[in-house]
């Protein structure tokens, strides 16, 4: 055994490279080379000195799929199987990225995907190891929005913010107004964070404001924002904007100023201009590239009202009118009155509440309470609801997913039960639900119910791609608001036709409006962002709302009346003219439009 132990021993103590080999005791080497002698063995009876083939290709490309083929490219859509961005929203990740150093305002045209390219820039962030903290400011009604989408479609834990405790997580979405506020301004002001996103930018177009000064004192590394009107009345509000992301881009206010300011609304030196904003702004046009949008497929549906239903709308419409006359014609005292004659275009159960309330407040001694009551008496004449039957038609007919929005809760109240009693499976969605009653009602009309009812309030801010049938159970006099609640439904991201049924009310004030959306400015052919420059320069959408009351209070009848809103229509029509014929007649399009030439739209 001796003499074996010496013939394996080695023959020098020194390497090759005259370095000194560690003694090994023989007893330990000869065990250690049986061993490794027997192991060979049985991998050769099975799959080869280098076991299983198949695994061992796995774990090659496994090795591959981990290499970097190139900086530019970006490793998070690794990790987003299931996220299929749009070619301009993957460039402008990479812009942002690779090209302005991770601050840039994003200036995308209304409905393009801001928050997708948002998100992408944050992910990417995160998967090179960049980003850990991440705090995201929007509008309050967009909160949720933000946390279900950077949760679902790039997998990151953001959280809605709640509770002092909530800053303290790594991917924060909060709402603005409650940052600024104590106590939770302190504790993000002794925060650093990696990036900060703040979501509808243009509000913060005034530095004397808090939530300008607020900003600026929060530590960022990184910076988005996001809007798609970066200037809306003079370029002040574009200097300051891009100073909050970047000081010093643009000189001191002076030097902007006397560089490419000829009044407070007009430029100059604009491709000098539209280089230096090209440095931290991108905006993608609908005209760029492949972004497309599917059709509007839009179904007025004139109803009559049964007789008890029209002399309730009489009844309502004279005893407004009457009250206006006893003013003198002062609008401003008829808020609620106004709020009346809407609402007895939606349900008897609307019209109720007010009146009960109204009715409360009225002195005992009042001869205007009696009038009260009498309305109330019209009420208990009608026994049926004329829209919600021809809703339910609809609905049945339509046999898919639909979106019903109206006004008013007490309307929304009323439809619950009697859909309900139709054994038609319905939720509500409303503003003064909380979060976590949001979340479920639209889990539960993505599951099991077929119609989600939601008011103004409840439907800001919502995505409903996955719904492309939608009722106007009664209609906003702001054109504007119209197009929120279609822009709940039609945009990027739908790939179905959107059909609208518009229930309108012959005889009635609605009648007449529905012929001004749809005759005179044409709401629904109108690509989206539109109707903003077209009621910007009317004046903004509340003045139609205020003349269209006036107009209501005033006519004479429903001849009048209908000659009235033909005027406001034509007003309307020739602004919308202008603006096909001038592309040029909001006075920022050009400047903005121009940068979007330096975004290149990768196929």
């Amino acid at each position: 055994m001796a003499d074996h132990i010496s013939h394996i021993s080695p023959a020098s103590d020194r390497r090759d490279d005259g370095t000194k080999i560690p003694h090994v005791h023989p007893l330990v080497q000869l065990h250690y080379e049986r061993n490794w002698h027997e192991e060979l063995q049985s991998r050769i009876s099975k799959n080869g000195p280098w076991d299983d083939w198949t695994l061992y290709r796995l774990a090659v490309e496994a090795q591959e799929a981990r290499l970097v083929q190139s900086f530019d490219e970006l490793q998070c859509m690794r990790s987003l199987p299931s996220l299929e961005p749009m070619p301009h929203q993957i460039s402008t990740a990479r812009k942002v990225l690779h090209e302005m150093g991770g601050r840039a305002i994003l200036a995308d045209e209304v409905g393009l995907g801001k928050t997708i390219e948002a998100g992408l820039v944050l992910k990417e962030y995160m998967v090179r190891g960049l980003v850990r903290r991440a705090l995201i400011l929007v509008p309050a009604s967009l909160v949720l929005q933000w946390v279900r989408e950077l949760n679902q479609k790039f997998g990151i834990a953001a959280v809605a913010q709640k509770k002092e405790h909530t800053w303290h997580y790594d991917v924060v979405v909060a709402s603005i107004d409650t940052a600024k506020r104590d106590p939770h301004r302190d504790i993000l002001l002794n925060s650093d964070y990696d990036l900060l996103i703040i979501d509808e930018a243009h509000k913060l177009k005034n530095k004397k404001t808090t939530n300008y000064q607020f900003v600026t004192q929060l530590r960022k590394k990184y910076c988005l924002l996001l809007t798609a009107t970066p200037v809306q009345n003079n370029l002040d509000e574009l200097y300051n904007l891009i100073t909050l992301l970047k000081p010093g881009q643009l000189g001191g206010q002076s030097e902007f100023a006397a560089n490419y300011v000829v009044d407070k609304r007009l430029p100059k030196n604009e491709g000098q201009l539209q280089d230096v904003l090209s440095e931290v702004m991108i905006r993608n046009r609908r005209s760029d590239g492949d972004i497309s949008f599917t059709k509007r497929i839009v179904k007025n549906v004139p109803l009559i009202l049964s007789p008890e239903e029209q002399s309730l709308y009489d009844a309502v419409t004279g005893f407004v009118r009457e009250r206006y006359d006893e003013t003198g014609g002062d609008l401003t005292s008829m808020l609620s009155l106004v709020t009346l004659q809407r609402e007895v275009c939606s349900s008897r159960d609307a019209v109720f509440i007010t009146l009960v309330n109204l009715f409360k407040k009225t002195a005992e001694d009042s001869p205007m309470r009696p009038k009260i009551w009498e309305l109330v008496e019209y009420i208990r004449e009608i026994k049926a609801n004329t829209k919600a039957e021809k809703a339910l038609e609809i609905i049945r007919q339509t046999d898919e997913k639909v979106i019903l929005f109206t006004e008013y809760r007490a309307t929304q109240e009323y439809l619950l039960q009697f859909f309900r009693s139709h054994n038609l499976t319905a939720v509500p969605y409303r503003g003064g639900m909380n979060r976590g009653k949001k979340d479920w009602m639209m889990d539960l009309f993505r599951g099991r119910a077929q119609v989600l009812i939601a008011t103004e309030a409840g439907g800001e801010g919502i995505n409903l791609q996955f719904c492309h049938h939608m009722i106007n159970f009664d209609l906003p006099w702001n054109p504007m608001r119209v197009e929120q609640r279609i822009g709940r439904v039609h945009r990027l991201g739908q790939t179905n036709d959107v059909q609208i049924y518009n229930l309108c009310t012959v005889g009635t004030i609605e009648e007449h409006i529905v012929n001004l959306l749809h005759e005179k400015i044409n709401l629904f052919e109108l690509v989206i962002g539109e109707l903003d420059h077209i009621l910007e320069r009317f004046d903004k959408g509340e003045q139609i709302e205020k003349q269209i009351a006036q107009m209501m209070l005033e006519s004479s009848g429903q001849g009048d009346l209908q000659n009235r809103f033909a005027h406001l229509g034509n007003r309307i029509g020739q602004i919308r003219n202008t603006s096909d014929n001038n592309k040029t007649n909001a006075p920022f399009d050009a400047l903005l439009n121009g940068i979007s030439d330096n975004v290149e739209v990768r196929p």
